[in-house]
């Protein structure tokens, strides 16, 4: 089964698409051929206007600071260097007063050889050198990185020597993610990264001025939709000089970190809010503190034989844990979630800001999770399973994958709206009453038989499939609680195993192919009848959703 997208659902009032399926309901008719026309006959339709100056068809240069954040920690690592092997030489020069120190109290300073033997101009020289050739290929490799934005694709050509050249299509853009580093933060520059479909096929524009950013993320969603550029781009006259656009985007970027981030054209503002101490409190109670925990136990228990490898291990460890939660929370401040004309907005992070739009299509799963010790607070988390574009040897998790890192039932129910807008008012209850929370009496999911109990001695109640007209939906688990919501559009395959121990038992295993991610996309030890019911339904509702969806041009 091809990978489609799903069917169109009619969202109650002006909803802007989601990622799940649905076409705009703002798309703009398509522009005229443009082309010769016969004597006599009104001219050719002009090129539309576009609201970034980068999106002309044309080949631009990305920002003057780009060499700066590309290749400045070069410079910061051989400023370190200097100052490392300089040290006494600046308290000398800069701290009179402490340079009294006990013979031996410190290291021989390399610098007093260049001294003693009159090699410091050479010394000087030779630096200098290193940072004017570096200067110049940080120079070079600005000028032959260019970028190019058509009506069908984003091209990016990059190399002196080597050349690379790279083309993400309009048409299987997955999403666009805009971070802002810290530094770049500060000088007001930020990366664009157009996410493409399949292995490293990302196109990564860094950097670009904030502004500018913003403008070509806009225009990449609406090529993509299907629409033509119709904003009228603003008048500036040409471009202004290297140093003033530098200026520009320094000040920009200080302004920027005073005042905050603007989701000014995020329509509406953000659906969910999340709390600070809900943020901490959830990364409190996790699996990650009941590790910490059984360390510090076993740490105790070693302590009373030995304590010499205590030195290696448990000062690491700590400040791996530490670090692990500065960063969980840190990453969860500033977090945004809001419909948007082209998608769903989500942006996190509070020292590197991250916002990538997920136009609509582009979720191939869901799943609502809640862990034992968020039970009593009522607290579940949403992810997605999304194309990432990145290379196959990235082990990295995907960052993006939790759509919702903490939020109550309310939250999970306004994230669901708009990722998943088609549910019917029936199928709303399935995901919610019999789904998230169920079981309940007369439940309509298949679930586990009696008689196969012992596969799942907690969880074989809950243990549960079903198959609607829109989605197949996975319930597990007792301990962590979840349900995956696989839209029958986005199923590639639908696969029916069944092992030795499932055949005595007559029970299988269904398992939904889609994209890779976080989601659990399988549920096992469901009755062999009644999962080959379920497989044939998904098979014939996948097809069917194929051939009605509009998603791939939700504006077109």
């Amino acid at each position: 089964m091809s990978d489609p997208a799903p069917p169109a659902g009619p969202p109650a009032g002006p909803t802007p698409p989601s990622p799940m399926g649905g076409s705009g309901a703002d798309a703009l008719p398509p522009a005229a051929a443009a082309g010769a026309s016969p004597q006599g006959a009104a001219p050719a339709v002009p090129r539309v206007s576009v609201r970034s100056p980068y999106s002309d068809g044309e080949w631009h240069r990305l920002h003057p600071l780009t060499p700066l954040l590309r290749g400045g920690l070069s410079l910061l690592v051989i400023i370190g260097v200097l100052v490392a092997n300089l040290r006494e030489r600046l308290i000398e020069w800069f701290f009179p007063v402490v340079t009294d120190l006990p013979p031996g109290g410190m290291p021989p300073d390399p610098v007093d050889f260049l001294f003693s033997h009159n090699l410091i101009l050479i010394a000087g020289g030779v630096a200098l050198a290193v940072v004017l050739v570096l200067l110049v290929l940080f120079r070079l490799s600005w000028r032959f990185h260019t970028l190019r934005i058509g009506d069908d694709d984003v091209e990016v050509r990059s190399g002196v020597l080597f050349r690379t050249h790279r083309r993400a299509p309009l048409d299987r853009v997955q999403g666009v993610n805009l971070t802002r580093p810290m530094l770049a933060r500060l000088l007001g520059l930020a990366k664009l990264e157009v996410v493409g479909a399949g292995l490293d096929a990302n196109v990564k524009l860094e950097y670009l001025s904030g502004k500018d950013a913003e403008a070509i993320r806009g225009d990449i969603l609406r090529l993509a939709s299907g629409r033509r550029l119709a904003e009228a781009r603003e008048a500036g006259g040409e471009r202004s000089s290297l140093v003033r656009q530098a200026a520009e985007a320094v000040g920009s970027g200080l302004q920027g970190i005073v005042d905050g981030e603007d989701f000014s054209d995020a329509e509406p503002q953000s659906i969910v809010r999340i709390p600070l101490g809900r943020l901490v409190a959830s990364r409190v109670l996790s699996g990650s503190t009941i590790v910490l925990i059984a360390l510090v136990v076993g740490i105790i228990v070693a302590a009373s034989v030995s304590t010499l490898w205590l030195l290696f291990t448990v000062v690491p460890m700590f400040l791996a844990f530490g670090a692990y939660y500065v960063r969980s929370i840190a990453r969860g401040l500033r977090y945004s979630i809001a419909p948007t004309p082209d998608g769903v907005r989500v942006t996190f992070g509070l020292f590197t800001t991250v916002s990538e739009i997920v136009p609509p299509g582009r979720v191939h799963a869901i799943e609502v999770r809640q862990p034992l010790m968020w039970r009593p607070f009522g607290w579940w988390s949403v992810s997605v399973n999304r194309l990432s574009g990145r290379a196959s040897t990235d082990t990295s998790n995907d960052q993006l994958a939790a759509v919702l890192p903490i939020g109550t039932r309310a939250d999970v129910e306004r994230v669901l709206g708009i990722f998943a807008p088609g549910l019917s008012d029936d199928e709303w209850t399935l995901v919610f009453r019999d789904g998230i929370l169920g079981p309940v009496e007369n439940d309509p999911y298949v679930t586990t038989p009696r008689r196969a109990r012992w596969l799942r001695p907690f969880s074989w109640r809950r243990n549960g499939l079903l198959v609607t007209a829109d989605a197949l939906l996975m319930r597990r688990g007792w301990i962590w609680r979840s349900l995956s919501v696989l839209p029958l559009a986005r199923l590639q395959s639908v696969g029916l195993q069944q092992g030795p121990i499932a055949r005595a038992a007559g029970t299988a295993t269904v398992t939904g192919h889609v994209i890779a991610g976080n989601v659990q996309t399988s549920i096992g030890a469901i009755d062999r009848a009644d999962a080959l019911e379920m497989f044939a339904r998904a098979a014939r509702g996948g097809v069917a959703a194929a051939a009605t969806d509009r998603s791939h041009r939700w504006a077109g």
